[in-house]
């Protein structure tokens, strides 16, 4: 479960770009976060992680305090970033061993991980090359398998289906919902809004660093006393940017 209060972030004194946001996020839910470029989606996640502190405001993870506990929140989750291009020099294997190592994951543990994930991903014939000769998609695809190898119960995802070729963003999106199945949790970020639409069971629009909704795509249309897409409804809220 994350939940956020009250969470805000001001960059040069001025510029909010998270507008006290206050979000629930609970166990077995695929939840999609929905905005136009600058809203504010990628600044939350990257102070759901740690990476940017927060100016005000309390996120829990599981129950810890992320602000607080740091290390310990941190290893309730895998976050895949918004840019797959990270430590190009290391061979596939070499990141995924670092990634298991960092998570402290046991050897026989790690290889049958490795095994099962490079498999469904197709990559378990270039595990011996290096990032760098990886084309976007790849480097996506051993980002994310990274991000598994501990087998995370929640999932903190940019824009990951960015770069993917159509059946492995079939194997991410089929995964996703057998997470959220089991009883555990995916945040994502999307701009694919009919994918957000069919994969999601609620979903928040952020503009401008502020939330203009959350709930279920029905809950929505209710709302808005609209019969209308994901699509249509996003770009009359957001002014079509």
């Amino acid at each position: 479960m994350i939940e956020l209060n009250q969470l805000s972030k001001i960059y040069n004194g001025v510029h909010k770009a998270v507008d006290n946001i206050t979000l629930t996020i609970p166990k077995g839910e695929i939840f999609g976060f929905l905005g136009p470029n600058g809203a504010g989606k990628t600044t939350t996640i990257k102070m759901i992680t740690g990476i940017v502190r927060p100016d005000k405001g309390t996120i829990h993870i599981n129950g810890l305090n992320a602000l607080e506990q740091p290390i310990e929140a941190k290893k309730q989750f895998g976050y895949v970033p918004d840019s797959p291009d990270l430590f190009l020099r290391l061979k596939g294997l070499e990141y995924l061993n670092f990634m298991a190592d960092m998570y402290e994951v046991p050897k026989d543990v790690r290889l049958a991980r490795i095994e099962e994930l490079s498999k469904r991903f197709d990559m378990q014939n270039v595990l011996n090359d290096s990032i760098q000769s990886y084309s976007h998609g790849m480097r996506q695809k051993i980002v994310i398998i990274g991000v598994l190898i501990h087998s995370p119960e929640i999932w903190l995802l940019d824009e990951p289906m960015t770069g993917l070729d159509p059946r492995s963003s079939f194997i991410l999106k089929e995964m996703m919902r057998e997470h959220a199945d089991s009883g555990k949790s995916v945040f994502f970020s999307t701009h694919v809004l009919d994918v957000a639409e069919k994969l999601c069971d609620r979903v928040a629009i952020i503009n401008k660093g502020k939330i203009l909704f959350c709930g279920t795509f029905k809950e929505m249309q209710e709302h808005f006393k609209s019969t209308e897409s994901l699509e249509r409804i996003f770009l009359e809220l957001t002014g079509n940017e």
